[in-house]
């Protein structure tokens, strides 16, 4: 059923009309996740709007090959000439190799606790050494990058007299050398806003590759352009990733493609907004941050309880992708509460009896559910269009409303459509039967260690209190009541 979909170029900053390069197939590439520390809720968003996306595409019956790769080497940080992986591997007293799969480990779970579907390929930085040397010696070859002791730098000005480095950012070159700022170890560069395609390695850089110019490592931007060409061609359709990879990461990418294979790779620039919390940017240091991980188990002072997976997917699937998003306590509560409304009604739908008169459209419900998703994948007009839905269930099943049974299986079969495999929402309550009788009777303990508690019987709280937390169920008391979590 393939549609009429418009998509926000990010490269032209307007909607236009999505046309792929072969028709009924789809190519998108997604920045996958530098593999150095466990995945952050930020990260998780932009990953989960491009599994949505994704979702969509299969949905309307595209043949669809996404691309999320794994940056496992040359992920340079930002206050020196360190890859961020060698730095953890330090810091940590253990092998590169080790910090990689600790993490691509927990980037999986995560994801898979999600509900994402996996990419089509998934590939890494450190598996693709050789085709990244080779372009970079095109890219010497074609006199737009230049070696200085061991490592080789992209010539931005020389690409710059016949390209646009600056076309995406909407940046002129005049503005990057203003702005670009000194680093330690960049005198090697013609010029300050040159970018490494191979950086050499110093005597205690751990992670190390020979090629022609010397021991060393690829440079970070060089990575997704190599492997996102080798698995896509040289033009394809999507390219997706965080608004924060748009300069200078995106931008370096269109440049080396360029001046590798003489064309503009991609069609379609997708980027994903941030992620706040209590209105303000996300960071360890302030304490302002959460994992996902905190999220399921309750433990962090930011949130009063637990909230299962697929609340906090819905609490992101509410807002568009290009916007930002807060999060917080009290965002994720009205969260809770909208999805199981949602899943209540999924639940009631399939138990309603059809009538002998249809008195609602579904069909034209239908349709403007696929408009909103047309529309630049608006995942919240899509919600506000099911919470529509639900109240016609209740007024169903109240016998204020009715309809005929091939309306009530479109009904069903849309709903299926687009919370569970187009959303990727989970029924939590309906999935695990035994989950929710262990939820009532810890519900129940709770209750009870209350009234013992009022009652000033500190024996019995604490028996209760312990007596949980021997079978794996810790209580968290708060402000807002008695919660918990299973550790």
């Amino acid at each position: 059923m393939m549609q009429k979909l418009i998509l926000y170029n990010s490269l032209t900053n307007k909607k236009e009309l999505f046309k792929p390069v072969k028709e009924g197939y789809v190519g998108m590439y997604v920045c996958g996740p530098t593999v150095y520390s466990n995945v952050h809720l930020g990260n998780v968003r932009t990953f989960m709007s491009f599994d949505m996306i994704f979702r969509y595409f299969l949905h309307l019956g595209y043949k669809v090959r996404y691309v999320r790769n794994i940056t496992d080497a040359g992920h340079l940080t930002d206050d020196s000439q360190e890859d961020k992986i060698s730095k953890k591997a330090r810091l940590e007293q253990l092998e590169p190799m080790e910090i990689v799969q600790k993490y691509t480990t927990d980037f999986h779970q995560i994801l898979e606790k999600f509900n994402f579907l996996p990419p089509s390929i998934e590939p890494t930085a450190t598996g693709h050494i050789m085709e990244q040397i080779e372009t970079i010696q095109t890219i010497l070859n074609n006199g737009l990058a230049y070696e200085v002791n061991g490592s080789v730098y992209f010539d931005v000005l020389r690409y710059n007299e016949k390209e646009h480095y600056g076309i995406l950012s909407k940046r002129n070159i005049e503005d990057a050398i203003e702005n670009t700022r000194v680093l330690d170890g960049q005198s090697d560069k013609k010029n300050p806003q040159d970018f490494a395609l191979w950086k050499k390695a110093e005597p205690e850089h751990i992670q190390r590759w020979n090629s022609p110019w010397g021991e060393g490592f690829p440079g970070w931007h060089l990575e997704c352009t190599v492997m996102s060409t080798k698995y896509l061609g040289e033009e394809f359709d999507i390219h997706g990733g965080g608004m924060d990879l748009k300069f200078p990461h995106h931008e370096c990418e269109i440049a080396q493609a360029q001046a590798c294979n003489h064309v503009n790779p991609v069609r379609y620039w997708l980027h994903g907004n941030m992620l706040t919390m209590n209105g303000k940017k996300m960071a360890k240091s302030t304490g302002n941050n959460i994992l996902p991980e905190e999220i399921f188990t309750g433990e962090n002072e930011n949130i009063s309880k637990a909230f299962a997976p697929s609340v906090a997917r819905f609490f992101m699937m509410q807002a568009h992708y290009r916007s930002i998003l807060d999060f917080s306590n009290d965002a994720i509560l009205a969260a809770e509460k909208g999805f199981n409304r949602l899943m209540e009604a999924v639940d009631l739908s399939k138990k309603l009896k059809a009538g002998e008169e249809s008195t609602l459209d579904i069909r034209s419900w239908q349709e403007k559910c696929y408009e909103a998703m047309n529309d630049d994948f608006n995942s919240p007009i899509l919600i506000a269009n099911l919470f529509e839905a639900v109240r016609w269930i209740n007024l169903i099943n109240d016998g204020k409303e009715s309809l005929v049974q091939s309306d009530l299986d479109l009904l069903n079969l849309a709903l299926n459509d687009f919370v569970f495999d187009i959303l990727g929402l989970e029924n939590s309550m309906d999935k695990n039967d035994d989950s929710r009788i262990v939820d009532g009777l810890v519900h129940l303990l709770i209750e009870m260690r209350k009234v013992a508690r009022a009652n000033k019987d500190w024996a019995l709280s604490d028996k209760i209190r312990d007596e949980l937390l021997a079978v794996g169920v810790q209580l968290k008391d708060g402000k807002d009541g008695t919660t918990y979590s299973l550790i």
